[in-house]
C-alpha cells in the first residue's frame, strides 16, 4: 500500500504559455487507422484492437503539457509507445489525429516551409544513433544545421566551437568521427543539437547504446546543460533511474497509453496502478521521497524544539539533522507547519518499510 499523498499539498499552477502542448494525440498503423480515434473501438485494449481492426494504437490519445525551461522524461517499457510518441511530436511521422503546439504554434497545421523553420530554430533532436557524417570533422559536423539554415562561415564557425567548448569537446575540433569514443561522438550530436540555440530539445533514447559509466557521464552533462543554458528538454528513456534522476516530472506509458504523469516522489510515493507501484518498487524510498511525504502529528508527550527542515529536502539529506536531535524534526513548507519526523519514522523508510 503506497504513502497517500501529502494532505496540505496544494496543486500549483502557471499562466504561462507551454514550451509544449499535446492534446489527444493518436498514431494508428493498420487499415482505415483515421476511423478509430473517437470511435467505439478507440477504448479496446491493445489485444482487442489489433483482433478486431488489425490495427495498432502506438500513441493513443495522450495529452500532457510540458512547462517552460521543464526536463519532461517520457518512460516505458519497448513498445509503450514513447520513440512513436516524439515522433508525432516533432512530424518526423505524422499524428493519426490530435493537436501538437510548440509554444503556442500549432505544429500539427504546420505546413512544411513553416515545419522547417521549427526544425531550424525553435526545437533540436538528439537521437541514440548519432547520425554524424563520417567525412566531416567536429566542427563541421556541429556547424552542419547552422550551414543548412544558411548563416556565413564566420558565424558558424564561431558559435560552433562555443558549443564545443560548452560540451567539454575543446581540443577535438579537427577530429573524424570515428576518432571519436562513442560518448564523445554523442557529445558532438549534443553540440550539434545546441548550436542552433534552439528553445526546446528533444531527446530519444541518446544514451541507450552507451556503457554505464559513459551513460553517467552524459546525464551529468545534460544536467549540467540544462543548469548553465536552461533549454526545455523532452527526454525518452526506458530507464526509471535515469528518468528519475533527470525528470523534474516523468510519464510512463504502457501499450501507447500515458498510465500517469508527475514528479519523481509522486510517482514512488503514490503509484497510480500496480504497473506503476511494480516499476519503483526497487527504487530506494530515502533517495526520491521528499520529507514532506513522511510528516506526521506530533505525537503526544513529544517535543517540538527539534531542527526545522525543508518539506522539499529529500529523506537521504535529512539523516544528519534528524540523527543528532533530541526531539523529531519539525518539517515546514513556506513557514508552515506541516509535520513532525523522528528518527524512528527515518528508520523505517530507509528500512524499507511503509512510514
Amino acid at each position: 500500500m503506497s504513502t497517500p499523498a501529502p494532505a496540505a499539498e496544494a496543486a500549483t499552477t502557471s499562466s504561462a504559455v507551454p514550451a509544449v502542448s499535446v492534446r489527444n494525440l493518436w498514431k494508428v498503423f493498420g487499415p482505415k487507422a483515421d476511423s478509430i480515434p473517437g470511435s467505439p473501438d478507440a477504448s479496446l485494449s491493445a489485444a482487442e484492437l489489433k483482433e478486431k481492426t488489425g490495427c495498432v494504437a502506438a500513441v493513443n490519445d495522450v495529452s500532457f503539457d510540458v512547462a517552460p525551461g521543464e526536463v519532461f522524461v517520457v518512460m516505458g517499457l519497448s513498445g509503450s509507445g514513447k520513440s512513436t510518441l516524439v515522433r508525432c511530436v516533432t512530424r518526423l511521422i505524422e499524428p493519426t489525429s490530435g493537436d501538437v503546439l510548440v509554444e503556442g504554434d500549432n505544429l500539427s497545421a504546420a505546413d512544411e516551409k513553416k515545419l522547417r523553420d521549427l526544425r531550424r530554430r525553435r526545437f533540436a533532436m538528439v537521437f541514440q544513433h548519432f547520425g554524424l557524417l563520417p567525412h566531416r570533422r567536429v566542427i563541421d559536423n556541429v556547424a552542419y544545421g547552422l550551414e543548412v539554415r544558411g548563416d556565413d562561415k564566420a558565424s558558424r564557425t564561431a558559435r560552433a566551437q562555443e558549443v564545443i567548448n560548452l560540451v567539454g569537446l575543446s581540443g577535438f575540433e579537427q577530429s573524424f568521427p570515428d576518432q571519436l569514443s562513442g560518448g564523445m561522438q554523442q557529445r558532438v550530436g549534443l553540440a550539434r543539437a545546441l548550436a542552433g540555440d534552439p528553445d526546446i530539445m528533444f531527446f530519444d533514447e541518446p544514451f541507450s547504446a552507451l556503457d554505464p559509466l559513459i551513460r553517467r557521464g552524459m546525464q551529468d552533462e545534460v544536467l549540467r546543460l540544462h543548469t548553465e543554458v536552461g533549454k526545455t528538454m523532452v527526454f525518452i528513456t526506458h530507464d526509471l533511474s535515469e528518468a528519475l534522476r533527470l525528470g523534474d516530472r516523468i510519464m510512463i506509458m504502457r501499450h501507447g497509453r500515458m498510465v500517469q504523469v508527475g514528479r519523481p516522489d509522486e510517482l514512488v510515493g503514490a503509484p497510480a496502478d500496480d504497473y506503476v507501484r511494480d516499476f519503483t518498487r526497487d527504487i530506494p524510498r530515502s533517495h526520491v521521497l521528499t520529507m514532506k511525504w513522511i510528516a506526521r502529528p506530533l505525537h503526544e508527550g513529544e517535543g517540538s524544539d527539534g531542527p526545522e527542515l525543508s518539506s522539499e529536502m529529500v529523506i537521504r539529506d535529512s539523516i544528519p539533522a534528524i540523527s543528532g536531535a533530541s526531539a523529531p524534526a519539525r518539517v515546514v513548507r513556506d513557514g508552515q507547519l506541516l509535520g513532525v519526523v523522528s528518527r524512528d519514522d527515518l528508520l523505517t523508510v530507509i528500512a524499507g518499510q511503509e512510514p
